[in-house]
Parts: C-alpha cells; sequence; structure tokens
C-alpha cells in the first residue's frame, strides 16, 4: 500500500546498493507477461512472500526459471480458506510449486495442506510478530527513555488511555466509552492513533463535534496543554511508544467486522492490552492471549468500559496482566531465528548449484 511504501521510505532511506539498502517496488498484477517482464528485470536470487498471498502466475513463473520462493510467517483464516477453496484447481499446482511454507500455527498449516500444499513442504514456526520486543539492551533502554519522556509530556499525574489502529465506526463507541468513564476519572487522557492516515481529520472533525478539548500531535508534539482531554496522533509509526506510554491500550478493527490488529506490540512494552470481538484476522493469537490472561476481550462497549476502569484502578490487576504480557512474549520467540535458518538454508543451496553448474566437464 502506498501507506507501507510510504514506512520503507521512512525506515531505510532512498535505495542505496552500495550500502545494502532496501529498494521498494510494487509487485506487478498477476498475469503471465506483466510477471515475466517484472523478475527478468530484477533478476532476484529467492522470493520470500509474507503471511498469504498466492499468486498463481507468479509462482508459475518461478518455478518455470528455477527460482525457489518461499512463504513465511503463513497465516491462513478460515475465511480466507474458504474463499482459496473455491479455485482449488487453480491454487493447488500454485501450492505444490513452492519450496517451502513457514506457517504460524498448526491450524494455518493443515489449511494449507487441506488447499494442496505438499504436507513436506509445511512446518509450523510460530509467529514472527513474538519477535518484535528489543532484542538488544541498548534498543530497549532507547526505547523506554523515548516513552519516558513522552509520559512525561502527556501528563504523570492523570491516567492515559491508547486507543490504536482504529476504523471507521469504532471511534465513535470509543468516545462513548470515554464519555462514560470520565464520569469517574475525570482527568483521563484519550489518546487516539488510527490506522490510516487518510482519516486523520474525519477523527478529528468526530471529536470536535462531541465538545471535547482536542490536540493534534503535529502541533503539539513537544508540550501538551493540562486542559487537552483527547490527543490526535496524526503521524504514522507512532504507535509502540504511545503504546509504551500508556496505563492501558485498546487495539482497534475489533469493535467492528474488519478482524482485528496485532495486539502483541502492547504486550511486549508491558502495557495491559484490551480487543474487541472481531479479531478472525489474529483468531490463534487472541486466543493464547486470552487463555493466558495476558490481555481481555470484550464483546461490546459496556463491558469494554468495565474493563479500562478496572485496569486503571486497580494497579495490582493492571500490573499481572503486563507481567503475562511479557512471559508470554518471551515464551514463544523463535521464529523469526527458524525463518532465517529456512532461508540460509535455501541460499546455500542456490550457492551449491551455482558452483556446480560452473565446473567444466571432464
Amino acid at each position: 500500500t502506498p501507506t507501507g511504501a510510504d514506512r520503507v521510505r521512512e525506515l531505510f532511506g532512498k535505495f542505496d546498493k552500495s550500502r545494502g539498502r532496501v529498494r521498494h517496488c510494487y509487485l506487478p498484477y498477476d498475469y503471465p507477461g506483466a510477471v515475466a517482464r517484472f523478475l527478468g528485470g530484477l533478476r532476484p536470487r529467492i522470493g520470500i512472500v509474507m503471511e498469504t498471498e498466492i499468486w498463481p502466475n507468479l509462482i508459475a513463473r518461478c518455478e518455470k526459471i528455477s527460482l525457489p520462493v518461499l512463504y513465511v510467517n503463513v497465516r491462513l483464516s478460515a475465511q480466507s480458506h474458504r474463499g482459496y477453496a473455491r479455485f482449488a484447481r487453480l491454487v493447488a499446482p500454485a501450492l505444490c510449486a513452492v519450496k517451502h511454507f513457514a506457517a504460524q500455527g498448526e491450524a494455518d498449516a493443515n489449511r494449507l495442506i487441506n488447499l494442496g500444499a505438499p504436507a513436506a513442504a509445511v512446518s509450523v514456526v510460530g509467529n514472527v510478530k513474538f519477535d518484535i520486543a528489543p532484542a538488544h539492551a541498548i534498543e530497549k533502554a532507547a526505547i523506554e527513555k523515548s516513552a519516558h519522556g513522552l509520559r512525561g509530556k502527556l501528563g504523570r499525574e492523570r491516567a492515559v488511555w491508547v486507543v490504536g489502529s482504529t476504523h471507521d465506526g469504532e471511534e465513535i463507541k470509543l468516545l462513548d466509552a470515554f464519555a462514560r468513564l470520565r464520569t469517574d476519572l475525570p482527568k483521563l487522557l484519550l489518546v487516539i492513533v488510527p490506522r490510516h492516515p487518510q482519516r486523520f481529520g474525519v477523527v478529528a472533525r468526530i471529536c470536535k463535534r462531541r465538545k471535547f478539548n482536542l490536540r493534534l500531535y503535529s502541533k503539539h508534539k513537544s508540550k501538551l496543554p493540562a486542559d487537552t482531554e483527547i490527543y490526535l496522533v496524526d503521524a504514522m509509526g507512532e504507535l509502540p511508544r504511545f503504546l509504551a506510554a500508556a496505563d492501558v491500550a485498546f487495539i482497534g478493527g475489533s469493535l467492528t467486522a474488519i478482524g482485528g490488529h496485532n495486539i502483541l506490540e502492547s504486550l511486549a512494552v508491558g502495557t495491559p492490552v484490551i480487543f474487541g470481538r472481531h479479531m478472525f484476522n489474529f483468531a490463534e493469537i487472541a486466543d493464547l492471549v486470552v487463555r493466558e490472561s495476558a490481555g481481555v476481550q470484550v464483546m461490546d462497549v459496556d463491558e469494554l468500559v468495565e474493563v479500562v476502569r478496572r485496569f486503571l484502578t486497580e494497579p495490582a490487576l493492571a500490573a499481572q496482566f503486563a507481567q503475562r504480557g511479557r512471559e508470554l512474549m518471551v515464551n514463544n520467540r523463535g521464529a523469526l531465528a527458524k525463518i532465517c535458518d529456512l532461508v540460509d538454508a535455501e541460499i546455500a543451496d542456490i550457492a551449491d548449484i551455482s558452483k556446480s553448474a560452473e565446473k567444466p566437464d571432464i
């Protein structure tokens, strides 16, 4: 997406081959001619597809030119499985041409095999999102320092509720919950981080219609007036920092039938997390988080108000959930290392094949 492209540029800057920088371009439409020209111009050594986008012509062309394709961090929901099953005769040959599938969970692996992927080419490695916690002490300290400074700006004497990755229809419900919570917690600050930048203006107008005292992140980065009731983060890439500075978090895409978003970012920084009933895109993670009492799933706004109130008024309860969240993240790490091992092994095979091809006939 354009948002994703912007994020790549923010993280890596302009492409520089000499420094091994990342080059971004869009994958072409899955037409045979377009795919052939794309691969012919790019001449890649290996193809790695994240999660689950099955492109039959891309895979077929890769197989024809002996380009290995790996699918990693594969997530295949029941809904996606039903959709692909309607085109089983087209999908099955494509799956058979993929070198390996590194699935997030057993359910994902079984659905892949049911669609036609060879069982020998499917393994369960876990979810790389569990590896998002800082790997190095220096990086962790930098994040904690940034969050500490941000919390000082938000106000240490007031409770902070961050709602992230919100979608159309959710902000109205969240504002209703916020209004009810402020009867008991009059100093509560609500921080809203919409999922898509094109909605910043829409969300701002919704807040103003409700007569809340609103401030924008773009205009109040260094200092936030004490009378601010809602802080709208109208910038990309800021959610992790705000989650780390929050007392409690709600992750959107789950109050409406979007399918949810990544709830692990909140666990990684030790902030109790709440999410709604619509988590079908992250069903296994949601079930695990609830089962381990590391987060709370709510069915409606009434439940949301009650859970937020409990977290903000019972520090010991919030601390328990935060600790269990950190433990869950630590206990489920390792998927990224396993995926890197798969990629390294494939690259080693490519190198061996190249050396063999260079040897003269005797």
